[in-house]
């Protein structure tokens, strides 16, 4: 990305980089605004191709899979790199296209793909059959050398996690409780919620701390409000007897 935006003008290659690199830090926690710096970007400098790759990850972010499917094809032909490809391919998916992902699945850019992208190309591929209720041929899809394999890579737990899934879709409840606890083992970075999925299987309830502890709060509240209507009926009480005291007093006096 840097030898292209060393193409643009300075000033204009640092607007250009500012926009990419809050398109970054933010797609994950905000992707509107994340969607927001890419069409500055874009605007500014749009026939980079690492523009149009961020634009169109920005756009794939908010479930605009139109836009970005056509931001990933203008980065491919700038580059004719394939890497884009199985993304590509899941926006066919978000169009409600499966059976283009599916084919897709079988172009000879998959071959072209590393590791990890046949890995992302065979995820996309068991979500287009599961998109046409076919579960079975899923979990078939899933299975894979990188699926059997006890190495763990950075695709491991979402591969293993998918299987799971996939397996509890199709009824096979042991089955896929024996994969959602692979994925936990493999998943040190949490970026699967196998651990919730797990607990659900058997049966586990969570307790929402923040509801519990309002819980308390209310629960000390109305023992403070109890406490403080017993102070004053016991004061109220004292006060009636001093009354009555003085009284009796009164009428000894007499």
């Amino acid at each position: 990305m840097r030898q292209e935006l060393l193409s643009l003008p300075k000033g204009l290659a640092e607007d250009v980089s500012r926009n990419l690199v809050m398109v970054a830090k933010l797609i994950d926690e905000d992707p509107e605004e994340a969607y927001g710096y890419s069409r500055v970007a874009l605007r500014l400098a749009s026939r980079v191709a690492a523009v149009r790759e961020a634009a169109g990850f920005a756009a794939y972010a908010t479930q605009r899979y139109t836009e970005a499917l056509a931001e990933f094809r203008a980065s491919r032909r700038m580059t004719g790199s394939v890497e884009l490809w199985p993304v590509m391919a899941d926006c066919e998916r978000g169009l409600g296209r499966p059976e283009r992902a599916l084919a897709m699945a079988g172009e000879p850019e998959v071959q072209k793909l590393d590791k990890a992208g046949q890995v992302e190309m065979r995820l996309v591929a068991a979500g287009a059959r599961r998109d046409m209720d076919q579960l079975d041929a899923a979990i078939v899809t899933l299975q894979s050398p990188e699926l059997a394999s006890n190495s763990v890579q950075p695709w491991t737990p979402r591969l293993r996690y998918a299987y799971a899934d996939a397996l509890l879709a199709a009824g096979r409840e042991d089955d896929a409780r024996e994969w959602f606890a692979k994925t936990l083992e493999s998943d040190k970075d949490g970026v699967t919620d196998a651990s919730d999925r797990l607990a659900e299987l058997d049966g586990v309830e969570f307790v929402d701390a923040v509801s519990e502890d309002e819980a308390i709060e209310a629960d000390e509240d109305d023992r403070s409000e109890f406490d403080d209507e017993a102070e004053d009926e016991v004061v109220a009480e004292a006060e009636a007897e001093v009354d009555i005291e003085d009284g009796d007093d009164r009428r000894d006096d007499k």
